[in-house]
Order: C-alpha cells, then structure tokens, then sequence
C-alpha cells in the first residue's frame, strides 16, 4: 500500500473556487483502479501546544493507493489532466510525500 499526502498551496481569495474544482473530481479517482481513499483536507486551528501554524491557504490530500503503479497510472489519467488544467491559475505550488506502511 501506498499513502499519498499532497500539500497544495492555494492563491489567496481562491480556496473556495478550488475546493469546487476538487470535489467534482473526487468521484472520478475513487473509481480508479487501485484507490482506497482520497480526499481534500483543510487546517482546524485546534489550539494545541505541538499543532503546526494554521494555514488557511493550504489544501491538504490524503490518499492510499493499492500500489505505487495504481498511484503513477492516477497522475496521468485524462480526468486528472483535465482538472490540472482547470485549477493551474488557483494553485500556487505543491508538495508531495510518498509513503508506505512500516
């Protein structure tokens, strides 16, 4: 099993207009071969001591993929290219951490 956690950063004004974007395309990838889950996260400012700096610009996704083939046939799926080029001008970067279960 693969775990996915893609931290995105979204232009300012612009959370709204790209979580719109996303939740339309989440249907799409949870019917893709080898996804276990996949979804958008946003920061709760929860008050605690080790919490990290909220960040209210900062889209998070958690996903887990039956393998790291399903995950590299996930990035080139046509809904997916199709949704890159929809939210190009509400991201302003994004980070990837690839992980597996110890």
């Amino acid at each position: 099993m693969i775990h996915v956690i893609a931290e995105i950063q979204i232009a300012d004004g612009k959370l709204a207009d790209f979580l719109t974007e996303f939740h339309a395309l989440v249907p799409a990838v949870h019917a893709e071969a080898g996804c276990i889950e996949y979804g958008p996260n946003i920061d709760v400012d929860a008050g605690l001591p080790r919490q990290v700096t909220h960040r209210p610009c900062v889209v998070t996704v958690v996903e887990k993929w039956e393998s790291l083939e399903h995950l590299n046939a996930h990035l080139v799926a046509p809904h997916m290219l199709v949704y890159r080029e929809k939210v190009k001008d509400l991201v302003l970067g994004a980070e990837l951490r690839i992980l597996t279960p110890a």
